[in-house]
């Protein structure tokens, strides 16, 4: 037995993938169906910026197929504030926008943390009380993405297993690589790629990041990975697993992430 892995890139419109993963004939309005029939995911960056209307939502639904996902990113009005303990009112906000209307597309949320936020115990002890754990009898899926070096530290993954929430494992050069395993799915963001390489990454590397994606699918903790905690060991279970190819110039990251869907198959 082993969890669904879902691949794709951040966002869908994106001019120059115009001409280079789009077809040159392709409509803008119909990027969306195009894209998500050849990732199975795809993470809304959008959000983290400004708020849509339900009608966008449900037309983002429609458009795209059973079985693809979308991620969806939490606003920096929610996770870029001194306090996140005091980011309930902002969360109400957020959720009553019309989220629940993806239904079966709906994927975690990611909540992205400013790279000058330290870790605070009782600050995200506080905040992680406040994500809803279902919204219109849909199971909400939380993950954190840390840009602090101070989170490397066995207190962040313990809180993250207290409160059911993954850590994002980022592979990036500035911000912290963390691996901890601590909810029922995993979280990946790629964004080392490079667009002198017609995949994003070569094909070696594409093969072993391929077979982590199956290590952390079937319950295991991929070797070689940076742990914080690696006294702790993880439940041996099935995960779900969504991953993102997010690299700084992006044109190649659809690329990248095929590459990756074709040796998860």
């Amino acid at each position: 037995m082993a969890g669904n892995i879902r691949i794709g890139v951040g966002g869908w419109t994106f001019e120059p993938w115009r001409g280079v993963f789009y077809p040159k004939d392709l409509k803008q309005k119909d990027e969306l169906a195009y894209a998500s029939r050849h990732l199975s995911a795809i993470e809304i960056n959008g959000t983290y910026y400004s708020t849509f209307k339900p009608d966008s939502w449900k037309k983002w639904r429609d458009e795209t197929p059973d079985g693809f996902v979308f991620a969806v990113k939490g606003s920096r009005f929610t996770t870029n504030r001194r306090e996140l303990a005091t980011a309930a009112e902002s969360l109400e906000r957020y959720f009553k926008q019309g989220v629940a209307e993806l239904g079966e597309r709906l994927g975690p949320f990611l909540w992205q943390l400013p790279h000058t936020k330290k870790f605070d115990e009782a600050d995200l002890d506080a905040f992680f009380q406040l994500l809803p754990k279902e919204l219109e009898g849909i199971k909400l899926r939380h993950a954190l993405e840390p840009r602090h070096d101070s989170f490397c530290t066995p207190a962040y993954p313990a809180l993250l297993r207290k409160h059911g929430v993954a850590n994002v494992y980022a592979k990036h050069g500035r911000y912290p690589e963390i691996a901890d395993l601590a909810a029922d799915f995993v979280y990946a963001r790629l964004q080392t790629g490079e667009d002198t390489v017609e995949t994003a990454y070569p094909p070696a590397e594409l093969d072993a990041w391929a077979a982590r994606l199956k290590t952390w699918a079937a319950g295991g903790s991929p070797d070689g990975l940076p742990l914080v905690d690696g006294a702790h060991a993880a439940a041996k279970t099935p995960r779900d697993v969504f991953c993102f190819i997010i690299h700084e110039g992006k044109i190649r990251a659809p690329a990248g992430a095929m590459a990756l869907i074709e040796r998860c198959k």
